[in-house]
């Protein structure tokens, strides 16, 4: 097989498991790499067997790049399932995404349970609350069936509704800010790997 062929079956491995990638963010990369093989075989004076050795499979590679693409198109995105897997995705690399997955999962658990409290309290308003009771609060929860007993009593009334959208929204909006941000350092890290 000739050098030529090498690299062409090389690039066409790695051309097909670029798969999700558009046509263009494929040949990108396909381009990118063509000329990083012909340029380091000639500088090296090495053989494009060793050059390719040193690539790695094409299946590596080419998920290094769908993981690097997918991490820097959410660090610009505003959508939570974008965030949610790409924060997924980072979570299969190490100690720092499983931290950032987690922190992902419980904001914006917390946020969605608080807006869904401020929309049920119209609906609900004998079991939406927060419950007080002998100088504690009555369970953690806000929707109860049925609500709690008489002793109890139920402490914001309607105003869990502007608190809750407030406190919900906010929630959401600095857990969106903290995973774009918590990409965007896991971007620095790996390009100065």
């Amino acid at each position: 097989m000739t050098q030529d062929m090498q690299i062409e079956s090389y690039l066409t491995a790695l051309r097909y498991n670029l798969g999700p990638l558009t046509i263009a963010e494929r040949e990108e990369i396909v381009l990118e790499i063509g000329a990083h093989i012909r340029d380091s075989a000639e500088e090296s004076g090495a053989g494009i067997e060793s050059v390719l050795a040193r690539l790695g499979p094409a299946e590596k590679l080419a998920a290094q790049y769908r993981d690097g693409l997918l991490i820097r198109k959410a660090s610009r995105s505003f959508s939570p399932l974008v965030l949610l897997r790409a924060t997924l995705r980072l979570a299969t690399k190490g100690v720092f995404g499983i931290f950032v997955f987690c922190c992902a999962i419980l904001g914006y658990s917390s946020g969605v349970v608080l807006v869904f409290a401020a929309l049920a309290k119209p609906f609900f308003p004998a079991n939406t609350g927060l419950w007080f009771q002998d100088g504690r609060f009555v369970d953690s929860g806000v929707l109860h069936f049925p609500p709690p007993a008489p002793p109890a009593h139920e402490v914001l009334g309607m105003w869990l509704i502007p608190l809750a959208l407030t406190l919900g929204s906010l929630t959401l909006l600095f857990t969106n800010w903290a995973i774009r941000t918590a990409l965007r350092v896991s971007q620095r890290w790996q390009s100065r790997l």
